[in-house]
């Protein structure tokens, strides 16, 4: 899963940062307003912590800029404010959480898998997909019971196409979710399609139907038709 986290206060947002990415989360951070509406305008991210309180502008008009451009994405405001106002308007901008400093990690944490399991996946605790059976708290992957053993990008990349199931994913924006601002500096995205035999490849030997599609010169699309 790939977040952003507005913040200008360093040493927080590197303690947060640095937790979600033992998490196994891509984690990217933004110190101002400007940075952030950039990130906002060029990738997609499935949780974006934002504070209010930036040295260059105001957070709730970074999570208005981002409900323009993508509704679904999950948003939690952080701050050091404990106004109603501020909640209030936060909410009503459709932020999905609003989190006063100071916090404890594990339940901001917890905060952020609640966000993500209700855009994505309805708010299931459990992520079903035709025989695939997914447990996010255990990082678990079964197959009629049987569990199938993922690498860490393998078991985001089957996060990331059962979320988008029946979209037709480019091999960029793949790239782009499973590496973040790393995906700019890649030559090509030729490595993407050793991912997808591998997680198709586990798939089918625990007897699943082949759910991943290519898409000539386009890319890849989940589905059970």
């Amino acid at each position: 899963m790939k977040l952003l986290l507005v913040e200008d206060e360093k040493s927080l947002a590197t303690s947060i940062q640095s937790y979600f990415q033992r998490e196994n989360f891509i984690c990217e951070w933004s110190s101002d307003y400007q940075s952030a509406i950039e990130k906002i305008n060029l990738y997609r991210y499935d949780c974006v912590l934002v504070d209010i309180m930036l040295p260059d502008g105001d957070g709730l008009d970074a999570v208005r800029e981002l409900k323009k451009k993508y509704p679904e994405t999950g948003i939690i405001i952080i701050s050091a404010k404990n106004a109603l106002d501020d909640r209030i308007a936060g909410l009503n901008l459709g932020s999905d959480d609003y989190l006063t400093k100071p916090f404890h990690l594990s339940e901001l944490n917890a905060r952020v898998q609640a966000v993500i399991r209700r855009r994505s996946f309805q708010g299931n605790q459990h992520i079903l997909f035709g025989k695939i059976n997914i447990e996010p708290q255990q990082h678990l992957v079964t197959v009629d019971n049987q569990e199938i053993i993922l690498t860490r990008k393998e078991y985001d990349l089957l996060v990331y196409l059962i979320a988008n199931k029946n979209r037709v994913l480019t091999k960029e924006s793949i790239a782009e979710h499973l590496w973040g601002d790393d995906a700019d500096m890649m030559d090509n995205f030729d490595f993407i399609y050793t991912h997808i035999k591998n997680l198709r490849k586990k798939l089918m030997e625990k007897g699943t139907p082949d759910y991943l599609k290519s898409i000539y010169g386009v890319g890849y699309k989940f589905s059970e038709q």
